[in-house]
């Protein structure tokens, strides 16, 4: 415990996010940091956490992501290996008066259900962030994640901020990053969608690599792809523009749609040039 202790003080003292491999202990755990009040408030913000939002914060400390999710009227849980921890915690849920929301646990985050969570917070290391990674991965698409500072290896954040943070005694330079991640529904494979009136047929060729997706777009018997100018995967709702000619003429097509298993549905703007309109479309993806 005297050598804990002593590398605790050390770790308060650095401020060069390099030396950011060096903060886990021999047995996996992270030491406890204190999030800036206005990092937590950011960090609620980005995953737009609410009523009816169930949150679960992982190594959750004195509570305070928890509590502010109450707060906000979302059913919270915090999860952390250290009992002393958590019962100041409770304490100070009692203290802000959400105890009814708020609850809180003693356990190994890398051995607790998530699967109930609409929004996972967490101010944990990268390397911790990369063990989870495929737990995480494996929710609900559209569950949110939010990361104080750490990132998650070749998994792109779908948003980041930046603010500065005086205050923290480590990190990275005086400043804070939140990073969000929507977890992304599972869009490949080859899609075919009915479009009466814009070309009847359509077949779509989408490869995925966590959120980011490429596309291949044809009009059935039109014998070339499509230009697709860009795509965006974002949890269960894709995006996807196409330009091309169509039944001999130049159209611009946005395609917006949600992704229910082997299902998408929404609708398109269609445009060409001078006038645009919205028509329905669904697509479905072969087995």
């Amino acid at each position: 415990m005297i050598a804990r202790a002593i590398a605790a003080t050390l770790l308060f003292c650095m401020m060069n996010s390099v030396q950011a491999q060096s903060w886990a202990w021999d047995d996996g755990t992270v030491p406890f940091v204190v999030s800036p009040e206005e990092v937590v408030d950011r960090m609620l913000r980005i995953a737009d956490v609410g009523a009816g939002d169930s949150l679960i914060d992982l190594g959750s400390g004195d509570g305070r992501i928890v509590i502010g999710a109450a707060k906000r009227g979302a059913t919270a849980l915090g999860i952390d290996i250290d009992p002393t921890l958590v019962a100041k915690a409770r304490a100070n849920a009692a203290a802000a008066g959400v105890t009814g929301k708020a609850a809180f646990a003693v356990g190994d985050l890398f051995e607790a259900d998530l699967s109930r969570a609409s929004v996972i917070t967490m101010y944990l290391l990268p390397e911790v962030n990369l063990k989870l990674r495929p737990k995480l991965l494996a929710l609900e698409p559209g569950t949110r994640l939010v990361s104080h500072d750490w990132h998650m290896g070749d998994w792109e954040p779908d948003e980041t901020i930046e603010l500065r943070t005086p205050e923290k005694p480590v990190g990275l330079g005086g400043k804070s990053r939140i990073h969000l991640w929507i977890v992304p529904a599972d869009a490949r494979g080859q899609w075919i969608a009915e479009v009466p009136g814009h070309g009847g047929r359509w077949e779509f060729e989408i490869a995925q690599e966590f959120q980011a997706v490429t596309l291949r777009a044809k009009v059935a018997g039109a014998g070339r792809d499509l230009t697709v100018r860009a795509t965006r995967l974002r949890g269960l709702e894709i995006k996807m523009a196409v330009t091309g000619l169509v039944g001999a003429k130049a159209w611009n097509h946005l395609f917006r749609g949600t992704i229910s298993g082997d299902r998408i549905s929404g609708d398109i703007l269609v445009s060409d040039g001078e006038q645009q309109r919205t028509i329905p479309w669904t697509a479905t993806r072969k087995k």
